[in-house]
């Protein structure tokens, strides 16, 4: 995302396993230009902010995973975002936010780019990216290499990078996904991004 300014920062606190992440990420070019404001991609593990924060995803409650999938299309549609409901949710995402944390440690400029690949492979196409083959067919047509990909997960340094960063989260008190960091000031859900645009212009 290039064009931006690096005296406005805004963090993008993030899981692929969240489809209110993946209508964020699609919307975060708009945000970025509107502002000229520079994202720092923060992967955290959204089962491990739910289990310390006491918070459920919503298809966990039944009326609200109803309520969420239609709301999920209404926001698809008003952004203009491919959007199919996966059905292999929900998505185990460690080795996934292994994988971004280990791109952010390593090879940031790649982070990205397997962004889009994850997000999509989960919330565009669908595909069940739990099965090896299909994981390995989402990276190698994403231009990663498999293989580089499972000893990036495997290394302790990424491993800990995660619980890390999670644990940073939790400390400044993100109970879900997505959520924003204007400086110290935090906005939670995509449907929060016009606060997170004001912050920013206000800087």
């Amino acid at each position: 995302m290039t064009g931006t300014s690096p005296a406005r920062r805004f963090e993008f606190w993030f899981d692929v396993g969240s489809a209110y992440s993946y209508i964020a990420w699609r919307a975060l070019p708009g945000l970025v230009e509107r502002t000229g404001a520079q994202v720092v991609l923060r992967p955290m593990l959204l089962g491990g902010v739910f289990k310390a924060t006491g918070n459920r995803s919503p298809v966990e409650v039944a009326a609200k995973g109803r309520w969420a999938a239609t709301d999920l299309a209404l926001w698809a549609s008003r952004l203009d975002v491919p959007f199919r409901f996966n059905p292999w949710f929900p998505v185990n995402t460690l080795a996934l936010m292994r994988a971004a944390a280990g791109l952010r440690l390593r090879d940031p400029e790649a982070l990205p780019r397997y962004l889009d690949a994850a997000f999509g492979a989960i919330w565009a196409q669908p595909r069940n990216v739990a099965e090896p083959a299909e994981l390995a067919a989402v990276l190698s047509e994403a231009g990663f290499d498999p293989p580089t990909f499972v000893a990036l997960i495997e290394d302790p340094a990424v491993k800990e990078a995660l619980k890390r960063d999670t644990d940073e989260a939790i400390g400044r008190g993100v109970f879900g996904a997505p959520t924003f960091f204007v400086g110290d000031r935090m906005f939670f859900g995509q449907d929060r991004m016009d606060f997170v645009a004001e912050a920013l212009v206000a800087r």
